[in-house]
């Protein structure tokens, strides 16, 4: 039996990888999608590969909306076409030299990259797999754009990842039946930042969840993977907050 395809923006590290990993070991070859980190990239199709995957690299700088179109027909070419699109890759704001960056610039960023470019590449790949007759979109949320959270960070992630959701809500009404719209809003999920984060921040992540403890890149892409399965073929239009039971506070 031939394995589908899946595409995975913002594979080379992080839940991206995860995800990559989670699919590969489902059965999927999987396509990724990186903006600098072609060493890391490369450790991903590998990582693939030790699954029984095929893999895929292709570089595009999601802050370029014309990167971000043709992005989706050279994988669309490249694999003869997928049957799921996981949009993961977000902008970096937390790490690095982006996070001294002013509040503008990172807006401006963040609006480019985790908004219109979930946008574009989402309905382009979803289009292209209705016609095909069937396929699964993945868009990248956070749980806490539903209720809020004070600070810088919170006002710019709430604000763009509330307009994913609601993005993808109407997504699955326009690429229903054929094909399947959901999205997965992480919660308190330990990646580069959450590495290095002060006490304080970890002690509030497991003090909010009720499962007490962080979530890790693997327990989104569990979630994921489930998602683009046909064991969830029934489910769209969804948010799935995966965040070890955050509530409100």
């Amino acid at each position: 039996m031939s394995r589908d395809w899946a595409v995975v923006t913002g594979g080379s590290s992080g839940i991206g990888q995860s995800c990559a990993a989670a699919l590969a070991a489902a059965g999927w070859n999987v396509a990724i999608q990186y903006r600098r980190s072609e060493t890391e990239a490369r450790q991903t199709a590998r990582q693939i590969e030790s699954l029984g995957g095929a893999s895929l690299i292709l570089s595009a700088d999601l802050h370029d909306m014309d990167q971000a179109e043709r992005l989706v027909e050279g994988f669309w070419n490249e694999t003869g076409g997928f049957a799921a699109w996981i949009h993961v890759a977000g902008a970096d704001l937390l790490t690095g030299p982006e996070a001294k960056w002013p509040f503008e610039k990172k807006l401006a960023s963040i609006v480019q990259v985790d908004l219109m470019g979930t946008i574009l590449c989402a309905r382009a790949a979803g289009r292209k797999m209705k016609e095909q007759g069937r396929g699964s979109v993945i868009t990248m949320g956070w749980d806490q754009s539903a209720t809020g959270m004070e600070g810088d960070s919170g006002e710019l992630f709430a604000a763009v990842k509330g307009g994913v959701a609601a993005f993808t809500r109407s997504l699955a009404k326009s690429l229903a039946p054929i094909v399947r719209v959901n999205c997965v809003a992480p919660g308190w999920i330990k990646t580069a930042w959450g590495e290095n984060a002060s006490a304080s921040w970890q002690e509030r992540a497991c003090r909010e969840a009720l499962l007490a403890r962080w979530g890790s890149p693997t327990d989104i892409a569990h979630a994921v993977e489930f998602l683009v399965s046909d064991r969830a073929s029934f489910i769209t239009g969804q948010t799935i907050n995966v965040n070890g039971g955050v509530v409100a506070s």
